[in-house]
């Protein structure tokens, strides 16, 4: 075969793989859009260090609620005259933190429980998802904010609370999904060729209910973002006077009617956030066809 021949081939070959772009473009577009806007976060938080125009934390009081699109601050300045960009950047970091690190920890807590009860006996199932309900049966941000007053101001007592709130929810996915999986002919086989529970929990369950896990808990890292920020503006969260969206929209609260944009700034940022994460959430769902429906 001359070289010629092979060029060619080789030519036609890759032709026929999909490009990098078709792939993008074959994806559901809450998974692009939902994706950006959590990346762009997530860089702004990375760079705060590199870009942000001046200290977060420190400011002059003769420059103190400056307007938007005032020179030099673009976002303006709050009352003690600190620049809200620059603690709009910083504060992504304490805001992402509190709205993912729960998530994470009550989906490997409450997956745990959530498998457990979904192969156990009737009995075990019961002793699980009662005790589970017991915290359920509470308003979320309710319960949130009890833990946190109990524990005291302080991001990682925040993110204590708020995984201790996340966990009965993410159990009640789990089991489902594994009760849905009970009666699967894998399951069965599983079971007949004397697997061990735990071979069956890890080779068998994890695989299949990790989609909708994936979904859900995507989704719900928006709604512990908004949580993370009300347990701010109680004063619940991070300490004074390190930046957070939370508390800034509580320090521009006081101001409202001098400059009422600038309070929506920490506002518009906080309902960005948690609707990337949502649509993000909603495209996995897509992408992965989770058709059941997650109980809220």
């Amino acid at each position: 075969m001359s070289a010629t021949t092979v060029e060619i081939a080789g030519t036609a070959a890759a032709s026929d793989r999909p490009s990098r772009f078709a792939r993008l473009a074959g994806l559901p577009a809450g998974v692009l859009v939902g994706g950006t806007i959590v990346l762009l976060l997530v860089l702004m938080a990375l760079l705060a260090p590199l870009v942000a125009p001046h200290s977060a934390t420190s400011g002059s009081i003769s420059e103190r609620l400056w307007d938007v699109d005032t020179i030099g601050h673009p976002l303006g300045t709050d009352g003690q005259g600190r620049d809200i960009l620059s603690r709009l950047m910083w504060g992504a970091r304490p805001t992402l933190v509190a709205g993912i690190v729960p998530v994470l920890i009550g989906a490997l807590v409450g997956t745990s429980l959530g498998v457990v009860a979904g192969l156990s006996r009737r009995g075990v199932r019961s002793l699980v998802m009662r005790t589970l309900d017991v915290i359920y049966a509470f308003p979320a941000i309710l319960l949130a904010i009890a833990i946190g007053a109990a524990l005291g101001p302080g991001i990682k007592n925040a993110i204590i609370s708020l995984s201790i709130v996340l966990v009965a929810p993410i159990a009640r996915v789990a089991e489902g999904e594994v009760l849905r999986l009970r009666s699967a002919d894998f399951m069965e086989a599983a079971r007949v060729s004397g697997a061990r529970w735990s071979t069956i929990a890890l080779r068998q369950v994890l695989p299949n209910i990790a989609p909708a896990l994936l979904v859900y808990c995507t989704s719900m890292v928006g709604l512990a973002i908004v949580y993370a920020a009300g347990l701010s503006f109680l004063g619940l969260g991070v300490v004074p006077p390190n930046p957070d969206w939370g508390s800034m929209l509580n320090d521009l609260r006081q101001n409202i009617y001098e400059r009422p944009l600038l309070s929506l700034v920490p506002a518009v940022a906080i309902f960005v956030a948690s609707v990337g994460f949502n649509v993000l959430g909603d495209g996995l769902r897509r992408l992965f066809d989770v058709k059941q429906e997650a109980p809220a």
